[in-house]
């Protein structure tokens, strides 16, 4: 019996993915410093799936710390989500996002090979594609143009392991594109819990809804789509753990680099998302018109081709779906985990 083991699981989509992975059969061993989570996920993953999860609350930049688990568990493949995740504070803390973000790729792929762990799914984002406008983006699209030091790390991140294939081509790496993950598990138990103010549509939304914040911004109303706000491609989390599932089988199955957009392949506005969350929760929504933020794009949703063909996966939850179930997790959790 081999593990699986998931940096950053307890956050937001590792928390989600911890439960896909356990319900599919796999064994989990999460390593958070739980710097931008709470434990509480933990103790849920295990109430969910009613599965043992071993937890560590390692620091994964730290070699020695990582040396720990290898050396106690039977690690057949890393699924990699630890990293600063905020484009906002990325711009205003470059040095922070670069040291962290990079650092724990390169100790953890050097912990790996020492150890002769030569798989890894890792978290990416659609934030690599930068501002090209050619919608929907394609795996094959333009990287490179980036926004912000967050999306650099990804785009950096891809590189470092693109090379270590090259370097060794016993390994596999599997890297995961991202659109937009919302919503929340069915059961109401574990979703988004953000730092301070969101820095995303569902989550300032849902907190709006549930009367922690006043209202919700809308960041520019005169984009060239048809109602003049942002069109983006939105997943339901769930799906997006259940990506991760086929991720890991196509990893442990194949050698090489293999990119993958995760997304619904549609696209939806800012108006779209509200309309559907009133209609799903029966919630009335204040918004303010705000200025567009600097390096938004008009619209950016994915071709998921390439995974449906490959990983045999597409997103199956509408948008109906990611309003009802992010709402029963705020509804249950007002101030999140506490």
């Amino acid at each position: 019996m081999f593990d699986i083991l998931v940096t950053g699981g307890a956050g937001y989509i590792g928390s989600h993915t911890c439960v896909a992975l356990l319900e599919a059969g796999f064994s989990v061993v999460i390593a958070d410093d739980l710097s931008n989570s709470k434990f509480e996920a933990v103790s849920r993953i295990r109430s969910i799936t009613g599965n043992k999860v071993t937890f560590y609350p390692y620091d994964i930049t730290d070699e020695i710390e990582l040396e720990r688990i290898f050396t106690r568990h039977a690690i057949r493949c890393v699924v990699h989500f630890a990293g600063k995740k905020a484009v906002g504070e990325s711009v205003e803390m470059p040095l922070e996002y670069y040291r962290t973000n990079l650092l724990s790729t390169i100790s953890l792929s050097r912990v790996m090979k020492r150890h002769g762990v030569k798989n890894i799914v890792f978290s990416s984002s659609a934030t690599v594609y930068g501002n090209s406008k050619k919608v929907p983006y394609s795996e094959k699209s333009p990287t490179g143009n980036c926004t912000n030091p967050y999306a650099w790390t990804k785009w950096m991140n891809e590189q470092i392991l693109s090379d270590v294939v090259r370097s060794d081509p016993d390994w596999s790496v599997v890297i995961l594109r991202y659109f937009n993950p919302v919503g929340a598990h069915t059961s109401g138990k574990i979703g988004e819990d953000p730092l301070g103010l969101p820095n995303n549509l569902f989550p300032y939304l849902t907190q709006v809804a549930v009367g922690k914040l006043e209202q919700l911004p809308i960041y520019g109303s005169d984009y060239p789509t048809k109602d003049g706000t942002g069109i983006r491609d939105y997943i339901h989390v769930m799906d997006l753990a259940e990506g991760h599932v086929s991720a890991v089988r196509k990893c442990l199955r194949d050698f090489g680099v293999q990119i993958y957009n995760l997304g619904s392949g549609k696209g939806h506005s800012v108006f779209e998302v509200i309309h559907a969350f009133e209609e799903a929760t029966a919630r009335k929504i204040p918004y303010v018109i705000c200025p567009r933020r600097e390096g938004d794009v008009s619209a950016s949703y994915a071709s998921t081709k390439k995974a449906a063909e490959e990983l045999h996966w597409k997103s199956r939850r509408t948008l109906a779906d990611m309003c009802t179930d992010a709402w029963r997790w705020q509804e249950s959790n007002p101030q999140g985990y506490c």
